[in-house]
């Protein structure tokens, strides 16, 4: 029935704007009248490629990485790991876990970016053109990182769920 099918597209259409288009499949989070998203960031009327570009989610992992080996090197510094005894292990973790923590809330929230981010060309921006992320929205950004779904799980635009909570996206600068 014509009538069913048009109420059933526009009911995943707004649901798909609330979550993303992870979950109701491709095309879905489109407005009526609106042709195929062909890149990263288009609806949003970022550039395809360069400078402003949406960051790939691959280039995104990889600035992750980085800040991860970093906050492990900083962490040895002070604590000596010893890889035969898991209870200095755990503690040796814990504290690189919070060194990336205090990295990543620093960065974000004073420059827009991590060490690793800045290796790789990256800049986290908050979608209303303030110039700074902030402290307040850095923090629940990161620790919305350290629970790794909401990063893991992206829209048409390159989006994570943690970037959609607060505002932000994270944009290629060369």
């Amino acid at each position: 029935m014509p009538g069913r099918a048009r109420t059933g597209t526009f009911y995943a259409g707004r649901v798909s704007r609330w979550t993303g288009t992870w979950l109701t499949g491709p095309g879905a989070g489109a407005e009526p009248g609106d042709g195929p998203v062909r890149y990263r960031g288009e609806r949003l009327g970022a550039p395809e490629r360069g400078a402003g570009s949406v960051a790939s989610n691959g280039i995104r992992l990889g600035a992750l990485v980085i800040d991860l080996v970093l906050s492990s090197l900083v962490t040895s510094v002070f604590l000596r790991p010893d890889y035969d005894d898991p209870t200095q292990m755990w503690r040796f973790n814990i504290w690189a876990g919070l060194v990336w923590l205090l990295i990543t809330v620093a960065g974000v929230a004073l420059a827009g970016f991590t060490p690793g981010k800045g290796l790789l060309g990256l800049r986290v921006v908050r979608m209303d053109g303030t110039a700074l992320v902030g402290p307040f929205r850095a923090l629940p950004r990161t620790l919305l990182i350290a629970v790794v779904i909401p990063a893991a799980i992206t829209d048409k635009d390159g989006r994570g769920l943690h970037d959609k909570l607060l505002g932000t996206i994270v944009l290629r600068t060369r």
